[in-house]
């Protein structure tokens, strides 16, 4: 982690109230945190994160009556670099392990964010008897062209404080978040946190139609929402649809305006009123 920056105590509170467990990947390990009683709610969050993506959801899902089901993901935050290689087919086997071990073998609802979504697409067409339900969240759906025009600068080539910090916030603006307010501490401190402990810095499957070839194969009913102002998804928006309604069990797109691709983060309150009215349909 980047120690320039003190973790945010709403973190520290929520992480204190956890139930930690360790499933295998390799000769390690992933890293899991549970909050809350009832029927799971698995959460995985998006590249170069950690369980911390869904901070102001978790909450949400445990006061909805629910048992909230968050890994760090193979190669990122404390969890182990998956075996089969570094990109997220590579991560659907040994967290498919991981739930198998943890609630069973029931199927279960997946919400999952940007990298995670692409993981749970996997996951649910290969696998279809163990999703019951998927909400994908600002899902890259359609190939991304390498880049994108976003102009993300390399924190790791600064070398003070004060420059990483002023790195952290630039990229978070470029990429993540709508709204320059939006850029807080609690958002930096996460930001600073998490990138440092990403080792999957070779994913290259959101530029290929994997995504779309998985969705053709889905079973379950599923839902996405995106911000607004998503810049992943600009100039995309109608291919975003069409990918999405390619299967007949898709129910529907909700578009939270003036917000970013971290959409639940930035707009907390709207999404948590999305993302459960979606588990609830």
């Amino acid at each position: 982690m980047d120690h320039d920056m003190e973790l945010p105590r709403e973190m520290r509170d929520l992480e204190d109230r956890a139930r930690r467990r360790e499933t295998p990947c390799g000769d390690g390990h992933i890293a899991w945190r549970l909050w809350g009683e009832g029927e799971p709610v698995v959460l995985l969050h998006g590249g170069s994160g950690s369980w911390t993506h869904w901070l102001r959801n978790i909450p949400a899902v445990v006061g909805a009556g629910r048992m909230a089901v968050v890994p760090d993901l193979p190669g990122f935050g404390e969890s182990s670099v998956p075996p089969g290689g570094g990109d997220a087919d590579a991560v659907v086997a040994p967290v498919a392990e991981g739930l198998a071990r943890l609630v069973g073998e029931r199927p279960v609802d997946i919400v999952a964010f940007s990298f995670g979504s692409l993981v749970a697409a996997l996951l649910a067409s290969q696998m279809p008897q163990r999703v019951s339900r998927l909400l994908l969240v600002g899902a890259p759906v359609v190939p991304l062209q390498r880049g994108r025009g976003v102009d993300l600068k390399p924190w790791s080539l600064s070398s003070t404080p004060q420059e990483r910090l002023r790195i952290h916030r630039h990229n978070l603006g470029a990429i993540m978040l709508h709204q320059p307010q939006a850029i807080d501490d609690v958002a930096l401190s996460l930001q600073a946190h998490n990138v440092t402990r990403d080792r999957m810095r070779r994913r290259r499957l959101v530029t290929t139609p994997a995504f779309q070839e998985a969705i053709r194969g889905f079973q379950c009913p599923f839902s996405a929402i995106y911000g607004g102002e998503d810049v992943l998804m600009d100039g995309l928006w109608p291919q975003v649809k069409a990918a999405l309604c390619a299967n007949p069990r898709f129910g529907g797109m909700t578009v939270i305006p003036d917000t970013g691709h971290w959409v639940q983060f930035e707009a907390a309150e709207r999404f948590n009123e999305a993302m459960l009215s979606a588990l609830a349909a």
